[in-house]
């Protein structure tokens, strides 16, 4: 079961507040996302009214015992037993009747805590409206998109030209979407996994090397569970997740925390192997490396201030972006409208870059900013000197994720001579060209 029940309704106490406080302006928030939100904010709002009527009575009931218990006392010592006895009854039937509230209790909060999962993040007024990657806006674009003669190859017929991938060989050992790479292809791995830590270390993030497996509760806090359930691998017998992405373990690193606000922002990165089931996934888009269910990646991951965040934001999509330049590559970022966001980001930043070859964007890095809703599930939070407790805003961002980063290096780069390499990543490969 992936709802985790020590996740109780104290953590979205918040979230439900403002929904019965903005219950319009949610519903057009949701309705931003592709989400019709009418029937689950209405049942959000008969259990909370369920919930707090049921609170009244058992805090009447509670008075009255308390009453009932000074009575009995005062009652025996001035010999009233016949007062005292009926008192006493009284205490036994308030006792039993309580049982019941409790049980309607226990009901609206489990029913509540499911019905607040559901419900997505909601976006920022900056999001473009829009329900399909169509309606996404171009912020910006960069780099050249380089000239391939009619003879230019894909990807996946390079890799086998070269022989630094072998996708059938992965069908053997695993099945599709699980290659082996070889030679300068494992070199290439390997180089760009290192090139992108050093970048972000060198940005100000420290490294961490989190594990590739979680628990129900991990995935839950960050909002993996239960909306992406089925997108996961799942381990039965010990119930954890392979990891989709490192944000999971590393912003898991701050649940049930209390941090300084000194202290934020705190800026992370990780790599991990990443594997994720894209059900449902198939066709053109989906050959060679443009999809796959076990893929490398550098995250870099934010817990900051409220007031800070958007800036942080505008940094992260800034470094990303020095990342796609080093590599000569060319790129543009999309603004994603409502439809195409993900259900716990408040705001997302996509890169694309070009494959020559396929002729084609293709998607490598994603920077959202989730605002305060990871934080809520996961109880972050966030002490000044003086103030209470407030709830963090977490960041994350891609930087990046190697397939199709290596999918447009290959084509990009193909020469008549064999496969050129970046300049900035010859340090890192130890060779100049692929041949």
């Amino acid at each position: 079961m992936y709802l985790c029940r020590s996740n109780k309704l104290k953590k979205n106490m918040l979230i439900l507040k403002y929904i019965a406080e903005n219950k319009e302006k949610v519903l057009a928030g949701l309705k931003k996302k592709g989400f019709d939100g009418t029937k689950i904010v209405d049942d959000v709002l008969e259990q909370d009214a369920k919930r707090r009527s049921t609170q009244v009575a058992l805090d009447s009931a509670l008075a009255e015992l308390n009453q009932l218990s000074k009575s009995i006392g005062q009652l025996m010592k001035e010999g009233k037993k016949e007062e005292a006895n009926a008192a006493r009854q009284r205490t036994a039937d308030i006792k039993e009747s309580n049982k019941e509230l409790e049980a309607t209790m226990k009901s609206a909060e489990d029913t509540l805590q499911d019905l607040l999962v559901q419900i997505p993040n909601l976006p920022h007024e900056s999001v473009p409206e829009g329900l399909h990657a169509e309606d996404n806006v171009v912020e910006r674009m960069g780099g050249i998109v380089p000239e391939l003669g009619e003879e230019a190859l894909p990807h996946w017929d390079l890799a086998k030209k070269y022989d630094i991938i072998d996708f059938e060989l992965g069908v053997k050992i695993t099945g599709a979407g699980f290659p082996v790479y070889k030679g300068k292809g494992a070199r290439l791995q390997r180089a760009l996994i290192s090139f992108f830590l050093d970048n972000a270390r060198e940005a100000g993030y420290l490294e961490v090397e989190p594990p590739y497996m979680v628990n129900a509760a991990s995935g839950f806090g960050t909002g993996q569970l239960p909306d992406k359930e089925g997108q996961m691998y799942h381990a039965n017998l010990d119930d954890f997740y392979l990891i989709p992405t490192a944000e999971v373990p590393v912003t898991n690193i701050f649940r049930d925390t209390i941090l300084n606000e000194k202290d934020l922002p705190i800026k992370m990165t990780a790599y991990s192997a990443c594997f994720r089931r894209e059900a449902g996934s198939y066709g053109k888009d989906v050959r060679g490396l443009n999809r796959l269910h076990q893929f490398n990646k550098v995250e870099i991951v934010r817990i900051d201030h409220p007031d800070h965040s958007y800036q942080s934001l505008k940094e992260m999509v800034d470094y990303v972006q020095t990342l796609v330049d080093k590599l000569e590559l060319p790129w543009r970022i999309l603004r994603l409208c409502g439809g195409d966001m993900s259900f716990t980001s408040a705001i997302t930043f996509d890169f694309e870059v070009y494959s020559a070859a396929q002729k084609r964007w293709l998607e490598v890095s994603s920077v959202s900013n989730f605002e305060s809703y990871q934080a809520n599930r996961l109880k972050c939070r966030f002490k000044g000197e003086k103030g209470k407790p407030q709830l963090c805003h977490t960041l994350n961002g891609s930087a990046l994720a190697l397939p199709r980063i290596v999918a447009a290096l290959l084509e990009n780069n193909q020469t008549p001579e064999g496969i050129r390499i970046p300049k900035a990543l010859v340090p890192y490969t130890g060779f100049d060209i692929i041949d």
